[in-house]
């Protein structure tokens, strides 16, 4: 999911057959000697010797030596930790997770291992080639550590990718531990973990970690990393490269901030008004599981453009996924719909209708949408193909399971990364005036830089370095997990991304949290981005004197925060300074009474069109 590694890349050419003898006695069968061949190459030997080849690359199923997965009945037949712990099948299948299938998570294709309980579902990380080709910009890996006891929590080492023009990359690798791991990064939790002593009531954690490839080229293999210097293990189930989504452009986009409590739920539809930037003569939509335990159902889904309210303006558009009308999320992961000859306007307000015909008790959600959305009565069954409203009785405030739409063709997307403000509050209810959304109207309305979709991935109360969801099962709070922690997911992953822009900063320091925390964490994520082959801008921190918990400390904070975006050299590609877009200059630490949504935190449309104003277009791209 989101990042638990840090990466540095060290490419080095490996073309030639001729290996010096010195080398290939460093070699074992399957294996590279990382350390040995780093002492060799500082000895001198040639560049192009290449530590993976003693082995012919293998697919990664015909590596696997460890059993991780076990029935409830049976739990002595696998020991995934070397202490006879294992996974839970049955959970696995509740979550959706049965063996061969497809999960897509953060855009890469992950398959769950094709093995039945008790029999070898992963390798131990040590050094093993395995084959996969493809190109993209990131190769994700679906892991989890195993450690001997709390202590060791994590567990990683440095592999390298192969090309087949004789390039590599050098990756590091960490696996947090299926144990103790963070919950918040986690790609799935399970409620069990099996003993051979009977099952225990406790979290299990897998994970999607990612690092980047280098773009255009084609791969030949990947060498895992060496077991070195971590007292843990790292196991891996899977790995897929992530395909760039040429061709299609982010519209609209939100994260999912929680996993909230709801109904429950049964045999309903779901009308979410969603407002696109970029337009285009085709669709799709995405969904996503995530947060979840447990699998959810899709009867069918609809696309149109708004009419009035919950009435469409023409015939809603089915929508099918892999040429199915309905589908099954596992938890934790996503699901795209077919594309559809639907052309969708600029600047205009979609209706996306959601069948559930099963018994919902808690979906992911996006909590504060700043538009009212709607919902069918208990029993109504299918109500997407409808075009009038009379079906659509309840009200929404939010986006449970959609969290974008693209569009074919256009020139990729810009997304904003922030907390409430970008999220909307104080601006007008359902007036689409979001600054994200001034931006993306200034975009459509000239001709001097491509015109890209804006995709706006504000949490109301998200912070930069803080956790506020906990990660897992349903909860009140639902302002996400910390903008370091889904920058994968809601940047790096968004459909077509070219730019990002962090907005984000006073929620850590309103908490108490340092200027030099939230600095580097800013510093981390840009860096990352960079990796990826983003563009990286900066906002600085808007004024919030008088605010009841703005006090002296937190302005000091957000005054060193500001000073490092605005002077900080090679970190950012841009600074738009949104400070000086609406503070008062006879009071530096309080936004000018004209921007001033009545609060003194959250700007008002007036406020809106200042941040989106001070943006220069020509440094988008």
């Amino acid at each position: 999911m989101t990042r638990m590694l840090r990466t540095s890349k060290l490419e080095v050419p490996v073309a030639g057959r001729h290996r010096p003898a010195a080398l290939a006695r460093a070699l074992t069968a399957g294996a590279v000697a990382t350390g040995a061949v780093c002492a060799l190459l500082l000895a001198g030997v040639p560049a192009h010797a290449d530590t993976a080849s003693a082995a012919e690359p293998l697919p990664l199923e015909r590596l696997f030596d460890n059993r991780a997965v076990s029935d409830d009945a049976r739990p002595e037949e696998a020991d995934f930790d070397g202490q006879g712990g294992s996974f839970s099948a049955q959970d696995l299948t509740a979550a959706g997770w049965i063996p061969g299938r497809l999960l897509p998570i953060d855009g890469a294709p992950l398959r769950w291992p094709d093995s039945r309980p008790g029999r070898p579902d992963n390798v131990r990380a040590d050094g093993q080639a395995v084959r996969l080709g493809g190109r993209g910009d990131a190769l994700s890996f679906l892991v989890a550590g195993s450690s001997p006891g709390p202590a060791a929590d994590v567990a990683g080492g440095t592999g390298y990718v192969r090309y087949r023009d004789g390039s590599r990359t050098r990756y590091h690798l960490r696996a947090p531990d299926w144990r103790h791991g963070p919950l918040t990064t986690k790609a799935v939790g399970l409620p069990h973990r099996n003993t051979g002593s009977g099952q225990r009531t406790e979290t299990t954690r897998l994970y999607v970690v990612t690092v980047p490839l280098a773009r255009g080229r084609e791969l030949s293999s990947v060498v895992l990393p060496e077991r070195q210097g971590y007292a843990g293990e790292l196991h891996v189930f899977s790995l897929a490269v992530r395909l760039p989504s040429n061709g299609w452009t982010g519209s609209w986009g939100t994260s999912t901030s929680g996993y909230a409590a709801v109904g429950p739920w049964t045999d309903r539809t779901l009308r979410l008004i969603v407002h696109s930037s970029a337009g285009g003569p085709r669709t799709r939509i995405r969904l996503e599981n995530t947060f979840a335990q447990r699998t959810v159902r899709i009867g069918h889904a609809t696309v149109a453009v708004q009419g009035s309210g919950a009435a469409t303006a023409g015939r809603p558009v089915p929508l099918a996924f892999g040429g199915r009308a309905g589908a099954e999320i596992p938890a934790g992961a996503q699901q795209f719909s077919d594309p559809v000859g639907f052309r969708v306007p600029p600047d205009t307000n979609l209706l996306v209708s959601i069948h559930l015909p099963q018994t919902v008790r808690a979906l992911p959600v996006h909590s504060y949408s700043n538009q009212v959305s709607y919902l069918s009565a208990d029993g109504a069954g299918d109500r997407t193909g409808d075009r009038g409203a009379a079906a659509f009785g309840e009200k929404l405030e939010g986006w449970p399971l959609l969290t974008g739409v693209d569009v074919a063709g256009g020139p990729g997307s810009v997304v904003a990364l922030g907390d409430s403000i970008t999220d909307g509050e104080r601006a007008t209810p359902g007036a689409n005036g979001r600054w994200p959304d001034l931006l993306s109207r200034r975009l459509l309305g000239q001709h001097t830089v491509p015109r890209l979709g804006v995709l706006n991935h504000g949490i109301s109360g998200n912070r930069v370095v803080t956790d506020r969801y906990p990660g897992a099962g349903t909860s009140t709070i639902k302002s996400g997990v910390s903008a370091e922690h889904r920058l994968e997911r809601d940047v790096l992953a968004q459909t077509s991304a070219r730019t990002v822009v962090f907005f984000e900063g006073v929620n850590d320091i309103r908490a108490g949290t340092t200027a030099d925390e939230v600095i580097g964490a800013l510093k981390r994520m840009a860096a990352l981005a960079h990796e990826r082959g983003m563009r990286v801008a900066a906002a600085t921190i808007a004024p919030c004197g008088g605010f009841f918990d703005c006090t002296a400390e937190a302005e000091a904070q957000r005054v060193a925060i500001n000073r490092h975006i605005r002077t900080a050299t090679g970190v950012y590609d841009a600074v738009f300074d949104f400070d000086a877009a609406i503070r008062d200059p006879r009071h530096l630490d309080r936004m000018l009474p004209r921007f001033d949504g009545g609060d003194h935190l959250h700007p008002n449309d007036a406020g809106m069109k200042a941040f989106s104003d001070a943006i220069d277009l020509r440094k988008l791209i």
